[in-house]
């Protein structure tokens, strides 16, 4: 799926020749008629499954009553994938015993059964093993199996599912909030009725500003989108794996100056200075934007001038960048260069956090 304005533009002439693009052995990257089973020990149920996909309705003793996204089956069918197609899939436990014994495993396997492009069937098969943990004795255990990450991901496609099931969206909103309160109470390490005290582990730390981010995202707000943008955020996001939908959820930003290499910055107003060249991959766009001394030297051609070589390497560098970024990213991205009081600047904008005005 491609989002353009026509036929005719350069966005989806490029993304309609990378769907077409092969591989090393001159073979298309992609499967069809693409089929996951699920396997699981007798302490695991699947709950049910989120992404391009529809159920096979195929019933078991490890199919779940309680159904997460499209549930009722162990069995999942997609029309085709690409390198970078994933499913989320949930898991229930279903039995306490597992976790009493110590030492004790659970496992799951999955099953994938595909049509290559060049025409042969093919079946990849991936087991997983997992010690158990009891949640009350063992919350250490349970805490650095922790991926905030992948947690993250996995809540944006449950929030869209939510949203588009119920249609209610204030009251997604509104259950993120609740469910990251939880979060915190249960791992978080704080003296009541004093927050200064809150301490979260080192790989939960990242996780409130991904949910700080999704609440203001595409794919919860629809302000100002047509409804087939929304509907092509939401399959983007319910398609693609876990890398690039942190992208799409929170952006990542990435400053530019004399004084050296590009380093990453916050995702804040804070990070936008007059002296700065900001590039921002928001997986949808990509933004390079010029601050207001930057724009200045520009105006006055400084940039042309043998004597500021630094100053065209400067302007060179994020462009360099955002090209790597555009040739390996399908759909291609919308390109935006802009610069410090134009209108084209509101895409940095809308995205950072307004922690000082702008």
């Amino acid at each position: 799926m491609v989002l353009a304005d026509a036929f005719a533009t350069t966005l989806f002439k490029q993304s309609f020749q990378m769907l077409f693009a092969k591989n090393d052995k001159n073979e298309h990257k992609m499967g069809f008629n693409v089929n996951v089973e699920i396997k699981t020990t007798r302490e695991l149920k699947v709950a049910g499954a989120l992404g391009p996909c529809i159920s096979m309705e195929k019933k078991g003793p490890n199919v779940s009553d309680n159904e997460i996204g499209i549930g009722g089956s162990n069995t999942f069918q997609l029309c085709s994938a690409d390198p970078s197609t994933s499913l989320a899939i949930f898991l229930e436990v279903a039995s306490q015993q597992g976790q009493a014994a110590p030492g004790g495993r659970g496992a799951v396997q999955f099953i994938a059964q595909y049509q290559h492009s060049n025409g042969t069937k093919r079946i990849r098969v991936t087991t997983l093993a997992r010690h158990w943990a009891d949640p009350v004795t063992s919350i250490q255990h349970v805490a650095a199996g922790f991926d905030q990450e992948a947690s993250a991901a996995l809540m944006a496609r449950i929030a869209v599912n939510r949203n588009e099931t119920d249609n209610d969206g204030p009251d997604v909103l509104r259950w993120l909030d609740r469910m990251l309160i939880r979060l915190c109470q249960k791992f978080g390490e704080y003296n009541k009725e004093d927050f200064s005290t809150f301490k979260f582990p080192d790989n939960f730390t990242l996780y409130p500003q991904f949910m700080f981010h999704l609440r203001r995202s595409p794919f919860l707000q629809v302000f100002n989108n047509s409804p087939d943008e929304t509907a092509y955020y939401r399959h983007k996001l319910m398609k693609e794996d876990v890398s690039n939908s942190m992208i799409m959820i929170q952006p990542y930003l990435y400053s530019y100056s004399f004084d050296g290499p590009a380093e990453a910055v916050l995702l804040d107003s804070c990070s936008i200075k007059p002296d700065r060249i900001l590039l921002m991959d928001a997986y949808f766009q990509i933004v390079i934007y010029h601050g207001d001394t930057i724009k200045k030297w520009m105006d006055k051609g400084y940039h042309e001038s043998p004597e500021h070589e630094n100053f065209r390497q400067l302007l060179a560098q994020p462009v360099e960048d955002a090209q790597e970024i555009l040739a390996a990213r399908f759909p291609m991205p919308r390109y935006v260069d802009c610069v410090h009081g134009d209108s084209q600047s509101r895409f940095l904008f809308a995205k950072v956090n307004p922690s000082q005005t702008h």
